[in-house]
């Protein structure tokens, strides 16, 4: 099935975004509406249907046959993918070719742009950036922009900045590049994630403090700028003990994230008879508390089944999208699964 094709207005984009107010209170920073909305519906996180998810992607390959970490659309609402270079691969100003685990720590990663018929069409190395437990697409005039982690721990694999390149077909990208550009608002945190709210003018970072996960907001044309002020700026209460977090994004009032772990056997604490681990949460800005939480139930039958990135796809009525890590012979494939607003 291809990704389907729905124009996207930049007005509707920019009526996505919203009014917003910048409130002060006794435990952080939290972003409030100006307008009331409708309450959601029974079985909504937010204003998304978890429950009315349905396949925008199915099981398809990505440049490399590692597993998805993280997905993000553009505009137009195409699709993109974070993964871990694999093992074996030698890039052509490289001596000798790396392990996968070797790969991961040094924070190598593949970025595979699909085309509107679902295919993997391009794609691009990014040496030395990160996990890739989230990202962002900004449009621009000479074409898509990546906000990504950057400045890998070699420890962890993990970044510990963030970073906005240019997508470039073919290309191989090393984070030492004098051309990257690295963001450090938050000097002490670690495991540092990006995600980009282009309709709201805002990019999220999910990060660490210390042990403490958190969750940040801030105007990206002030981010670029170098002014990190936060609009919001409070702990992940949404985050459960033994969680495992895979993704998250940024939508109107709520941050949202995706958690799970990939089926076990029958005998292990996820096995596909109980339907997965999966689950989309998410934190009302206004208030800095839990706001829903909604089990993903759709495509129980699928091998593996990680849940491997969410992202808000752009549109007169955006999608939450869930990616789901598939496995397929000796690789790896990405499903999408979008839940209606």
């Amino acid at each position: 099935m291809a990704i389907s094709d729905r124009p996207v207005s930049r007005r509707a984009l920019l009526l996505a975004g919203g009014g917003t107010v910048v409130t002060a209170t006794a435990t952080g920073v939290v972003l409030g509406r100006r307008e009331q909305q409708a309450p959601s519906p029974p079985g909504a996180v937010g204003p998304f249907d978890i429950d009315a998810a349905a396949e925008l992607l199915r099981p398809t390959p990505l440049h490399n046959i590692t597993g998805p970490q993280s997905i993000a659309f553009d505009e137009h609402g195409r699709l993109y993918a974070l993964q871990v270079m694999q093992g074996g691969v030698r890039l052509p100003d490289e001596e000798r070719t790396m392990s996968g685990k070797a790969r991961r720590l040094a924070g190598d990663m593949c970025v595979t742009a699909y085309n509107r018929a679902g295919s993997a069409a391009r794609h691009m190395y990014l040496r030395g950036f990160g996990h890739g437990i989230s990202m962002g697409v900004e449009p621009s005039g000479d074409g898509p922009l990546l906000w990504v982690e950057s400045d890998a721990d070699t420890g962890t694999g993990y970044g510990r900045a963030v970073a906005r390149v240019p997508f470039r077909h073919g290309t191989v990208l090393d984070s030492t590049s004098p051309s990257v550009r690295h963001h450090r608002p938050l000097p002490r945190s670690h495991r540092i994630h990006p995600a980009v709210d282009v309709a709201g003018n805002r990019i999220l970072l999910s990060h660490r403090a210390g042990r403490s996960p958190r969750y940040t907001v801030y105007a990206l044309d002030e981010f670029l700028a170098g002014s990190y002020r936060p609009l919001f700026d409070g702990r992940n209460n949404a985050l459960r003990i033994g969680e495992t977090l895979q993704g998250c994004a940024v939508h109107g009032d709520h941050v949202y994230q995706l958690t799970g772990t990939p089926y076990t056997d029958p005998e292990g604490d996820n096995p596909p008879e109980d339907g997965g681990n999966t689950f989309v949460s998410a934190i009302d800005m206004r208030s800095g508390e839990t706001a829903g939480r909604r089990k993903v139930s759709v495509a129980l039958r699928l091998p593996f089944r990680e849940p491997e990135g969410l992202a808000v796809r752009p549109g007169p009525r955006a999608e939450l999208c869930v990616a789901f890590s598939v496995k397929s012979g000796v690789g790896r494939k990405v499903a999408v699964y979008a839940c209606p607003a």
